[in-house]
């Protein structure tokens, strides 16, 4: 007996998933705008993240924080 063959075989339907999510993927990248450069606010939040997560210790944690904040101040400044 021979089974007919109609529509996709599961491997078939798993390329076109994949081929989906990856089209999905990059248009999400392109409607967010993720690949901007990042604003100053965010700079420092991801800056004070970083702080957060890396260092242990309060005088090394605050030398980063006020680090993050020097690189938001020079950052906010107008260029010249």
């Amino acid at each position: 007996m021979r089974g007919s063959q109609r529509g996709l075989s599961s491997f078939g339907m798993l390329v076109v998933l994949a081929l989906a999510v990856a089209a999905g993927y990059y248009a999400y990248k392109a409607v967010s705008g993720e690949d901007a450069a990042p604003s100053c606010k965010g700079a420092f939040t991801a800056c004070m993240q970083k702080c957060r997560r890396t260092t242990t210790e309060a005088p090394a944690a605050q030398a980063c924080q006020e680090g993050c904040q020097r690189d938001l101040t020079a950052c906010e400044r107008p260029a010249r």
